[in-house]
This record gives C-alpha cells, structure tokens and sequence, in this order.
C-alpha cells in the first residue's frame, strides 16, 4: 500500500525572549511557547473559559492560555513548591498553596507580588476552596486542620481540627454554603462553611481518598482513591441530597487515581466524568452507567 504524501508549507508563529515574532514549522502546526514553569507542574485549575492557572515544583504560579498555551502572567512569592492552586471562575484572583505552609492571593491584573497572605498551617498546605463569589477561602492541610479566611482582610474566620483528617482535597459546592472534602483517613467530609463544622460524612472507603469534585449545579460530588495492582484505584458518585451512600463507582484503572473531574455537559452528551491515574491514563466515563467512552 503506497504512502500518501503531500507538501507541507512552514509558516508556524515562534515568539523569542526579546517580544519579537518569526515565523517556523510547519503550517498548522501548534504554536511554540517557552514553558510557564521550569519544573514539574503539580497543579491546574480553571481561571475562565479561555485562561488557566498552574503552579509547579519551581515554586512559582503562572496564568496561561488553554488555546495557545502561552503564559501571560508569572507570580512568584512562594519558598517552596506549590501544591494547589484555584480560583472562582470569571474571577480575577489566583490562590496558591504551598509545602512553605501558606496560602497566598495574586492579582491577575495586579502587581507581580502577592496581595493578601494565609498564613497559619502547621504542615503543608494540601487543599483549596475558594467561594463562587471569591470573598472566602477554606484551606486544608496535613496538619488536620480546616480554616476559613476573609479574601479581602486576610483574617482567619475559623479553624476546625479532627484527628488524623490529613487534608488531600477541597472543593467548593456551586451556589451553596459547603465545601466537599477529601482525607487520607479515608473519608469524604462536607462541611458547612458558615460556622465551619462537618455537616455529614459519607462511609470510609477501604483506601485513601485522593481528590474529589462537584457537578456544576450541585447535585453530585466525586471522590477518587488510591490503589495499586488494580486493588482500590476507583473514583466513587456521591448524591449530595441522598447522603446515605454511593451512587456509582467507576473502576479500571491499576495504580491510585490521582484526580477526578466531571466533564462539561453539551446539549446532546450524557453527563461524563474524567479520571486521571498513576497508572498512566486518563480514562472517561458515562456518569450514569459508568461505562467507559
């Protein structure tokens, strides 16, 4: 069977370090960038529809282009690795944790240091949940604890401590006052940020509970677990309005599985959900009948 050819032409944009333009590659080809981190990234998350932010091992946190994938903003201020980093959605504020124990606010339109400061943990800082509205941030961390901060002053409404809850995960429910919460005692805690106190807690699972995420209106959350040798490893629906136990578990993966998101839903897609793994995949299933796309 013969090989198809064609003649490809090369007018691909390269931006250099001095601001200027060339043109190289191939036509049609994915523009090249310089790296926003110089490290390992350990962290991304939706800043708006065409932005995100991520922050890595090098300790810095950049904004960045999902479509071209050029960094427009790189913040620095943190001594140690970034472990988290979030943002209310449309907002124009970034939040990053780090292994330096504090939390820290960047302007995106702002100056290049931080504008508030968290400071308050023990231990490294593991989650992140900041409200739809960007006026509030709960925090968590392996040192057991969970706090509640005012964005705009700094001050720390509140800090909640239970044995042996080393914090992986946060996130905040759309349009409600609580914050789903994932630990590696196992378990998946909902906590109602108003006076900062667990409001329920669905059953233990047999392994670490890594991540976890909510559906856009509110009604289901995830959580994802760690595993190995296709023991454990499976990211687990919960209904937020029936807390008596799982809706569905989705299973597959080999290794721990590392984070889980539910997907977009266009008008003519069953509901879907992503999951990510040590195991080096990245699988997408039917919410619904967790069956594999």
């Amino acid at each position: 069977m013969g090989k198809l050819q064609s003649k490809i032409s090369f007018h691909t944009t390269k931006y250099r370090a001095d601001g200027s333009v060339g043109q190289t590659g191939p036509a049609g080809a994915p523009q090249q960038h310089s790296p926003a981190h110089t490290d390992a990234v350990t962290s991304v998350a939706a800043l708006r529809p065409d932005l995100c932010v991520s922050g890595g091992r090098d300790k810095s946190v950049a904004v960045s282009s999902w479509r071209s994938g050029a960094a427009l903003r790189r913040f620095i201020g943190h001594e140690r690795e970034v472990t988290k980093v979030t943002s209310a959605l449309d907002s124009n504020r970034v939040f990053s944790a780090s292994r330096d124990k504090t939390v820290k606010m960047w302007e995106l339109h702002g100056a290049s240091g931080p504008s508030q400061h968290f400071p308050g943990h023990d231990l490294v800082v593991t989650g992140l949940a900041v409200s739809p509205d960007a006026s509030q941030l709960c925090t968590g961390s392996r040192d057991n604890t969970v706090c509640k901060w005012d964005t705009e002053t700094g001050e720390c409404l509140g800090r909640a401590a239970i044995s042996r809850n080393l914090v992986t995960h946060l996130c905040w429910v759309p349009g409600e006052p609580y914050v789903i919460q994932t630990s590696e005692d196992k378990t998946t805690r909902v906590w109602d940020s108003r006076g900062l106190q667990v409001a329920h807690t669905f059953p233990a699972k047999q392994h670490i509970q890594t991540c976890c995420d909510v559906s856009q209106d509110g009604r289901y959350c995830l959580s994802s677990s760690s595993g190995s040798a296709g023991h454990g490893a499976e990211a687990t629906l919960w209904d937020l309005r029936q807390t008596r136990g799982r809706v569905c578990e989705y299973r597959g993966h080999f290794q721990t599985t590392t984070s889980c998101v539910f997907l977009p839903r266009g008008p003519a897609l069953a509901p879907s959900i992503a999951t990510s793994s040590s195991d080096s995949t990245v699988k997408v299933w039917d919410q619904d009948t967790a069956g594999r796309g």
